[in-house]
């Protein structure tokens, strides 16, 4: 089996970093001034009245919800625009004709995507600590979590990236399917509260896992079982890998 180019890899992954820093605003502060807003309307106005959610303080409890938020349209929007662009400018037959194979190519745009998600994930959990006492009863699920859920969407973004042939489309699946799912999978509320109908309406929404999960690793607390949001997780993941290795091997999207 021959040897991954890593400098490829590398070149790849150093190159959409920079994109990064270089759209600082947009990229960085933009989702966090976002989330320092929902930490005050919900936070405070709305956790004014609501005092604890499953012995948990609200303001405290939506913090995992605001970050999963954030970080799965963060994870989907960098990977997509990140490989559209090349497609979109004609730069991508450069890639595709180098001597650079498909998981290489996957490895360097999803990478630096998951990357640039988990940062602002850090990010906003950080700011969250300016508005509430927090603490994670388990730091190191936390953090596998968080790299699963980025990992994951930023290959869902990859794909995106690859069907959309405009803008418009580059932005319907994150706007109209990923943050609906994830405001109804339990952002700001437990299922507990909802009644026994809607309760089993919400186990058909695949980001009620990943939000069950990731409040878990803070609160020790979910409204599924965690082996069942990893399996969620890990089936997403095998799903959306299962899809690239198709786009690849017969050039769907790719070819002119």
């Amino acid at each position: 089996m021959p040897r991954p180019n890593l400098q490829a890899i590398r070149a790849i992954y150093l190159y959409e970093m920079g994109r990064f820093f270089r759209t600082i605003l947009q990229s960085m502060l933009a989702p966090v001034i976002s989330a320092s807003l929902y930490f005050v309307v919900f936070g405070a106005a709305i956790g004014g009245r609501i005092d604890q959610v499953e012995g948990v303080p609200y303001g405290a409890f939506i913090v995992p919800g605001l970050i999963m938020l954030t970080v799965t349209t963060q994870a989907t929007s960098n990977a997509s625009i990140g490989i559209f662009f090349p497609k979109f400018l004609g730069s991508i037959y450069e890639v595709l004709s180098a001597p650079v194979n498909a998981f290489e190519i996957v490895i360097g745009y999803v990478g630096a995507a998951a990357t640039k998600a988990f940062i602002v994930g850090l990010i906003i959990l950080a700011t969250a600590h300016l508005f509430i006492d927090l603490s994670i009863a388990r730091p190191f699920a936390m953090i596998l979590f968080l790299l699963l859920t980025c990992t994951s969407f930023a290959l869902l973004g990859f794909i995106i990236g690859i069907w959309a042939a405009n803008f418009e489309q580059l932005q319907l699946i994150p706007l109209l399917v990923i943050t609906p799912l994830v405001f109804l999978g339990g952002t700001f509320y437990s299922t507990t509260m909802l009644p026994p109908f809607w309760q089993g309406l919400t186990l058909l929404n695949p980001m009620h896992y990943l939000i069950s999960g990731f409040r878990w690793s803070f609160f020790e607390q979910a409204d599924v079982p965690i082996a069942l949001s990893l399996f969620a997780i890990a089936v997403f993941t095998v799903v959306c890998l299962a899809a690239i290795w198709w786009i690849f091997r017969t050039g769907w999207r790719l070819r002119s």
